[in-house]
């Protein structure tokens, strides 16, 4: 027979009250107190709230003895002291007993201590807050409020704390209060002001409970701080100055400037970061009133932290301003994409411009982010030139994704990090064709091989010799094709595209262009910068509608027009990647384009023996066909350009399907006779004579 065993269970640990639990408890003895010789003894609710007060008093405290009521005869409330226990340790000092202040590392110590607090005022907030601390706090000020509201109201307010029956204090720290006017608590209720309550800031005694949560108003985001390469731009001198601006706590506004918004933030976090200091970063995409950066500027002070707040891509904000927290303690940093325009406090000002990582910094982001692959290094930094936190995120996704060679993939990754499906007026193609299927003159052939090589080897003549230093667009590539429809513009681009392992973002032309003043040049910017992003060719195709001339100034519409030109060209010139621009008829190109081009390559009419090969290029090798099929013939007699010959060798192969039988020679004749008559063209020969 077994014996049963009993095991004990462990007892629970003693409960040790906290700062807090003291705090309120001390609060709640002296409002049990004022209940006590206000009200009746046991008078209904307020006597049940009452026992409940004691309660929690004895449970802090045990046997020592609670405060009671009474009035002093000093003129301030709070220099009326007499000698408490010695074994107790409470933060607030009441008239009764002679107490600590509160902690300096705590939540309530850093208020106190930041906005110079009096303790009244840190005794109003502790009032203001006790109801958030157990529900029977609220019960009982529930129970006394005016308005049936559970918050205490400023009557009980004003007779727990003005003993001596003086309110001019009082009253001053409830209208001009450091707490008041920083937002810590406010004044809520439209009646009579010793009926008002006192409320304090959403979500600010979960923080002074120690809980790291922020109210649901702010646009908090989190940030991780990643400083891969970023010692060069730590080191520069207006960067070194913020660092030890921010470290101090100086009462300064930091503008970090950036081409988008995420790379403004998180080189705003690393700065930070490399003060020793913990970032807290607010991304804004409409709200932006003062209220609201009064309620993030609390937060921030009790938790310690540095704020980061930036305007979201799109925001709906027609003039945001800062000004409305100028009287901020610490140092405030903003993060924005340029341009913009925020209203600054009126503080001092440091503005930070951030400039793209050089190659020798971008190749040790890449070799920190993947040090077993560090070879390939410089490889990554040319054709990646990317932030260290989109870095960071790209290679969290491979490791996830368990990739055995995860350079490979970086250019996958990327297109999905970025979400070029989501970017308006571009649409992405994935390239499929290689050189064997554009057929060029060599001398055609060879330019845009040139052109392939010029971004291959960008690492070794840009970075290692010196070419082209601190040129604006010095790694980008800009190419024209030019000449009649169907002569393989856009089929080149996409074989460059895949010679250099990336995709092709075709600017929908239709989608770009607004009447709207200024939404063109903004939807442009949107496409340039995908492109840099992702390292993506960029493909204008029918270029002249955007590109087109300059002409004089006869009307508000002409004047415009030339604005976008005016922004196309500067931005086509700093652009760094491939840009490939193409065009029916390049007269209509305005001279300064053509001028910025790197590569000019005329596209012409293919001859007799490159039909052939296009022919051959358009017709799989596994297509069924008869024997009467011939290529040569084909090409000899219809001179059409690719484009044509795409169009009929497709519509042949769904005419043989339908007739279920191989690809003869009349199904090409037919399929090249409609396109003649889509392009208006009378058709060469007569139907018999080819049939035969």
């Amino acid at each position: 027979m077994l014996e049963r065993v009993v095991v004990d269970k462990p007892a629970h640990p003693p409960w040790t009250p906290s700062w807090l639990d003291l705090a309120c408890a001390q609060t709640g003895a002296e409002l049990a107190a004022l209940f006590k010789c206000v009200f009746p003894e046991d008078s209904g609710s307020v006597g049940e709230g009452v026992r409940f007060l004691d309660a929690q008093y004895l449970r802090c405290f045990g046997n020592d003895p609670g405060p009671e009521y009474a009035y002093s005869a000093s003129n301030d409330p709070v220099d009326a002291e007499s000698e408490g226990p010695d074994n107790k340790s409470l933060i607030i000092e009441d008239p009764l007993h002679k107490r600590t202040g509160p902690p300096a590392t705590s939540a309530l110590g850093r208020l106190v201590e930041r906005l110079g607090l009096s303790i009244l005022e840190t005794r109003l907030i502790l009032l203001a807050g006790i109801v958030e601390q157990h529900e029977g706090f609220a019960d009982i000020l529930r129970t006394v409020n005016p308005e049936r509201k559970p918050c205490a109201a400023l009557g009980l307010a004003a007779q727990l704390l003005c003993r001596n029956g003086d309110r001019r204090r009082f009253e001053t720290l409830i209208h001009t209060g450091r707490a008041l006017n920083a937002g810590v608590y406010n004044i809520e209720g439209n009646g009579p002001l010793y009926n008002r309550s006192i409320v304090l800031a959403e979500g600010l005694w979960a923080v002074l409970q120690g809980h790291p949560v922020w109210p649901r108003s702010l646009p908090y985001t989190t940030l991780e701080t990643v400083d891969w390469g970023l010692r060069g731009w730590l080191e520069e001198d207006a960067v070194a100055r913020a660092v030890s601006l921010i470290a101090h706590g100086t009462d300064v506004t930091i503008n970090v400037c950036a081409d988008d918004a995420q790379t403004a933030l998180h080189r705003a976090a690393c700065l930070v970061a490399a003060a020793g200091q913990s970032p807290a970063a607010f991304l804004f995409a409409e709200r932006f009133d003062a209220p609201t950066l009064k309620l993030l500027a609390v937060h921030c002070l009790a938790r310690g932290t540095t704020p980061i707040i930036a305007l979201s891509p799109g925001h709906n904000q027609t003039d945001p301003s800062l000004r409305g927290v100028a009287d901020f303690h610490g140092p405030w940093i903003v993060a924005q994409f340029q341009p913009q325009n925020i209203g600054m406090p009126a503080r001092p000002l440091l503005q930070l411009n951030v400039e793209r990582l050089n190659f020798e910094a971008t190749e040790t982001v890449w070799r920190c982010a993947l040090p077993d692959h560090h070879a390939r290094a410089p490889e990554l930094a040319t054709r990646f030139p990317l932030e260290p936190h989109l870095v960071a995120q790209i290679v969290a996704d491979l490791e996830v994704q368990g990739r055995d060679n995860p350079p490979d993939h970086v250019a996958a990754q990327i297109r999905a990090r970025v979400g070029i499906g989501q970017q308006a007026g571009v649409k992405l193609v994935r390239p499929q064709c290689g050189w064997d299927d554009l057929v060029l003159k060599k001398d055609r052939r060879a330019q845009l091989t040139e052109a392939v090589d010029r971004l291959k080897h960008q690492s070794r003549v840009i970075n290692q010799w010196g070419f082209l230093k601190n040129r604006l667009g010095a790694r980008g590539v800009r190419l024209l094709f030019s000449g009649p429809p169907g002569t393989g513009k856009t089929l080149t681009a996409e074989v460059l595209a895949r010679e250099l392992g990336v995709d092709v973002l075709v600017v929908d032309i239709s989608q770009v262009v607004s009447k709207w003043i200024g939404e063109t040049e903004k939807n442009l910017e949107q496409a340039f910068a995908c492109a840099e992003r992702t390292r993506a060719v960029l493909l204008f195709d029918e270029a002249d509608a955007i590109f087109g001339k300059r002409t004089e100034v006869s009307d508000a519409h002409d004047r415009y027009a030339n604005l976008e030109t005016a922004y196309l060209l500067t931005r086509l010139e700093k652009f760094e990647g491939l840009a490939v621009m193409s065009t029916n008829l390049r007269n209509n190109i305005d001279p300064a384009f053509i001028r910025r081009m790197d590569y000019i390559v005329d596209y012409e009419e293919p001859n007799r023996e490159e039909r052939f090969k296009i022919w051959q290029c358009h017709v799989p090798a596994r297509a069924p066909l008869a024997s009467d099929v011939n290529f040569a013939e084909l090409a000899a007699v219809f001179p059409v350009v690719g484009g044509v010959i795409r169009n009929a060798a497709v519509a042949a192969a769904f005419r043989a399907a339908a007739d279920d039988q191989p690809m003869c020679r009349a199904h090409f004749i037919q399929a090249l006779k409609r396109e003649y008559h889509k392009q208006g063209k009378s058709f060469p020969g007569h139907d018999q004579e080819l049939s035969t």
